[in-house]
């Protein structure tokens, strides 16, 4: 049998995922990968339901619908400030996860070295890999999750030529202040480095926090690629519609990534998300009501129960510290805890490149109904992990 890939040999499956298999296998609550168990808003279903029947079915514009495009673009400026070219600057992907992997492929090439955060999204560092670049890690250091800047400049003094964050961040609940937005950018001009933004949960963000906006700052335009995508403001994790805003000649390039990768997103899902887009402030604001509300629901439930966490600043993932329970393998806790419990989380070694193995990652985008479920079953968790 020829040789495989020795890119990938190192490669596991998503750890996400899998603790979803394993939560379905044990019928435990799944708190672990990322999505809300409410309905999207009830305009784009309605649309979707229209397009159903009149279309389109067939291939939009390799890079995105016309309209699609625009409303996105309509969205970037009434948010961040920033005028957007929908046509030289918007590539629509499929998911973010697209728009990430197109991105590194566009900028970075074997060889390269490309800084990533550690705690990370599990993609990151796969995503260097995959184009043939190194990941070097810094980490974010809790219970606050601040960083070293001459951490950062060391990387940059290796090599690095992107740097990837995640604002707010999965899986801490990190949301980067304009200052350290700002260091991490001056950074970036010094060494004449990219920066790919993941910028997903922009919307879902707990006062005082504000979103800063990278592509927006001193310098920053001409080397950001801002990665979003419309799962988590819309709950359509399933629609997998992303993009990135890029400048005209980084855009030229992903649009021909892009191509090779996918050849385009869904242009039902398209057609039908562009109502969303066309939202007015008030939906953004009820969001943020609405995540408020559950975040608050579980952080004081897990309060109640005793157990040190981490207290998000975005994202809707706060970090369980599970030292009093002994173990010393992350995953078989994450195992017990959907055997014997019935609550599914993700082990936090996936995300940390340091030998960090006494988190696990839980997630409250979940009606009331089922966090107060969740909550009343972690609340016998000490009892139930020792059976």
């Amino acid at each position: 049998m020829p040789s495989l890939s020795s890119r990938t040999d190192i490669f596991t499956d998503s750890v996400i995922r899998r603790m979803t298999r394993i939560s379905d296998l044990y019928g435990a609550i799944n708190l672990s990968q990322g999505f809300p168990d409410f309905a999207p808003p009830k305009a784009i279903t309605d649309r979707l339901a229209e397009i159903a029947e009149a279309g389109p079915h067939q291939y939009a514009i390799t890079f995105g619908a016309q309209n699609f495009r625009e409303a996105l673009a309509q969205k970037h400026e009434h948010f961040s400030g920033m005028k957007v070219d929908p046509d030289k600057e918007v590539v629509v992907t499929c998911g973010s996860t697209e728009a990430m992997m197109a991105s590194m492929m566009s900028v970075v090439n074997p060889g390269d070295k490309v800084i990533v955060f550690s705690p990370f999204y599990e993609n990151y560092g796969a995503d260097s890999i995959l184009s043939g670049a190194e990941p070097v890690y810094v980490p974010l250091i809790p219970p606050a999750f601040d960083f070293d800047p001459n951490a950062i400049e060391e990387g940059f003094k290796r090599g690095a030529k992107a740097i990837v964050i995640c604002n707010p961040s999965n899986p801490c609940g990190k949301v980067f202040t304009r200052e350290e937005l700002i260091t991490i950018g001056e950074l970036a001009i010094k060494y004449d480095a990219w920066v790919i933004t993941d910028e997903v949960y922009e919307h879902i963000l707990y006062a005082p926090n504000k979103h800063v906006y990278m592509a927006t700052l001193p310098g920053m335009r001409e080397r950001t690629i801002t990665c979003n995508s419309l799962s988590k403001t819309y709950s359509i994790t399933g629609w997998r519609l992303g993009y990135t805003i890029a400048p005209y000649e980084v855009t030229e390039r992903i649009k021909k990534v892009h191509d090779f990768l996918t050849v385009g997103a869904s242009a039902p899902m398209m057609e039908a998300a562009t109502v969303g887009l066309q939202f007015g402030d008030d939906y953004y604001r009820d969001l943020q009501l609405h995540y408020t509300h559950m975040k608050e629901v579980f952080t004081s439930g897990l309060s109640d129960i005793g157990v040190p966490f981490t207290d998000p600043q975005g994202a809707y993932y706060v970090l369980m510290d599970i030292s009093e329970f002994g173990y010393k393998n992350d995953y078989e806790f994450c195992v017990d805890l959907a055997r014997k419990v019935g609550v599914a989380a993700v082990p936090g070694s996936s995300f940390f490149k340091e030998p960090v193995n006494n988190y696990v990652r839980l997630h409250f985008a979940k009606q009331d109904e089922t966090l107060l479920e969740a909550l009343d079953r972690l609340a016998d968790m000490r009892t139930k992990m020792l059976q």
